[in-house]
């Protein structure tokens, strides 16, 4: 396979940070092509350099990053990675970002704070992107905050189609870890069948990752509870939500979600007698040590590499969701 994938006058460019480059790999290999050869590298100060060893004058070009800690380095070299092909004479250039940056701060909710969601988005515009590409955004507004297209991918279509396999509609129950989850929660419950309940909760705003469950709204006694979000960062809302629910009767419960970021202590908490099982989808790396048995990872290269196509072809991204969103 070529690195440089060409159709027609067409050339499509594969580009990967250093982050997640197995991501990439999978993505590349979907789409018939191979990542473009980097010379990336970090100096003994920390400043970062990247530099392509093809020409990428007049391609596609699709910069893969997956944020995971250390963030803001995977962040730097991706604005670098969108530079450099920019100066390179790119005909366009998508950011593929799985798991967008910093989108849980995405409003302000007291004074003095930062939008740093749209912080994010300016500095991939000034740094020469012309698209954005996410799977499951933390606020569907981040689509606005970047002057250009934005492709917002469900991973719903592949977490569904493992639980219709594994999950028995009639005794299921489709449950919404908080408010602001309720709109997906409730397409979950279409598409499976199943009941919705909704769980109450408070933050404390001065404590970060803090939780308190106070009441479940719907029946979930006598049920296998499927926990539904977008994110899992250190497990202790779940943990809670999970507790709660088996408090109020339900026989089990299972936790669907897109980004597995398990942030410490996550690997232990997750492991809680109230999770019967946690699956997740890989946009995020997960290191064999940060693995248990009741851990399922799902691959999501299959969906991007679908949504990169239709981009290239200048396809439609939105028909790969229909009544997804």
């Amino acid at each position: 396979m070529a690195s440089i994938k060409i159709t027609g006058q067409k050339r499509l460019v594969i580009i990967s940070g250093r982050a997640y480059p197995e991501l990439a790999d999978q993505i590349a290999a979907e789409l018939d092509t191979e990542v473009v050869p980097t010379d990336a590298r970090t100096f003994a100060n920390g400043e970062i350099y990247a530099r392509f060893d093809e020409s990428v004058r007049g391609c596609d070009a699709f910069v893969i990053q997956s944020h995971a800690r250390p963030i803001n380095e995977a962040l730097m070299e991706q604005l670098i990675m969108v530079d450099a092909l920019k100066r390179a004479s790119a005909k366009r250039i998508t950011v593929v970002a799985p798991f967008y940056p910093y989108s849980r701060q995405d409003k302000k909710g007291r004074g003095r704070e930062p939008i740093s969601a749209r912080l994010v988005a300016d500095l991939f515009k000034a740094a020469g992107a012309d698209r954005i590409m996410s799977v499951d955004l933390h606020a569907a507004q981040i689509q606005g905050f970047f002057d250009g297209p934005v492709d917002h991918l469900f991973a719903m279509p592949v977490l569904l189609k493992h639980f219709q396999e594994q999950l028995d509609p009639a005794t299921l129950a489709v449950v919404s870890p908080d408010m602001g989850r309720v709109r997906v929660a409730d397409i979950w419950s279409d598409k499976l069948g199943a009941p919705l309940a909704i769980i109450h909760k408070r933050r404390d705003p001065l404590v970060p990752n803090q939780v308190s469950v106070h009441e479940i709204v719907g029946e979930v006694e006598g049920k296998v509870c499927l926990l539904v979000d977008d994110m899992i960062d250190t497990g202790r809302t779940i943990v809670k939500a999970a507790e709660a629910l088996k408090k109020n009767g339900a026989i089990g419960v299972v936790v669907a979600a897109t980004h597995a970021i398990f942030s410490d202590p996550a690997f232990d908490i997750l492991q809680a007698e109230a999770i019967d099982q946690v699956v997740v989808t890989d946009t995020l790396p997960i290191p064999p040590e940060k693995r248990w048995d009741r851990l399922t990872v799902l691959p999501i290269a299959p969906l991007i590499a679908r949504a990169i196509h239709e981009v290239f072809d200048d396809g439609s991204v939105t028909s790969m969701f229909d009544g997804a969103a």
